[in-house]
């Protein structure tokens, strides 16, 4: 779907895990805006049991089988269908799905959201014409988890580039 740079799901799992832990250390909250693991070898909960970090999902369309799973539950410290947090002084609105009205958007506050991937369609056109929305996809974002300023200078570049992935 996203045509990720992988030979096959066990090439991506093992990069994606790497990946991951060089970047997260076992006291960092690390918030995933859905579908966590979908089309996979192993349960969710086989990969939270790899990941550093304090794991915050916020429930995709395809996290079905993930909040099914009490074992895979019991590794997150927070299961919601939408958050806001802050980092630093900065106010975050989560949501795997693009809201075009978030908590806070008037006053500068962020809106981090996934479910469109690599995609370039019209929802993306529309969310694209705020700075301050953020697509949070992991081909965006070299499939590490990233932190708020990362993720907007990676939606910055994403925007000026050609379309790589086609609408895929």
């Amino acid at each position: 779907m996203d045509h990720r740079p992988f030979a096959d799901i066990d090439e991506m799992d093992a990069a994606l895990i790497r990946l991951w832990n060089e970047r997260v250390t076992d006291t960092d909250d690390v918030y995933i805006v859905g579908d966590f693991a979908y089309r996979n070898g192993y349960t969710a909960s086989w990969y939270l049991r790899r990941l550093n970090g304090r794991k915050h999902l916020i429930i995709g369309n395809h996290d079905f089988m993930t909040i099914q799973d009490e074992k895979a539950l019991a590794r997150f410290a927070s299961v919601e269908k939408m958050a806001r947090i802050m980092d630093q002084d900065r106010q975050v609105s989560l949501c795997h799905f693009p809201v075009a009205e978030w908590n806070g958007k008037r006053r500068g506050g962020y809106h981090v959201f996934g479910h469109l991937h690599g995609r370039r369609d019209e929802v993306y056109q529309f969310m694209s014409r705020y700075d301050h929305a953020l697509n949070a996809g992991c081909m965006l974002n070299g499939y590490r988890p990233v932190t708020l300023d990362e993720l907007m200078e990676n939606n910055r570049l994403f925007r000026q580039t050609e379309n790589p992935l086609q609408d895929a």
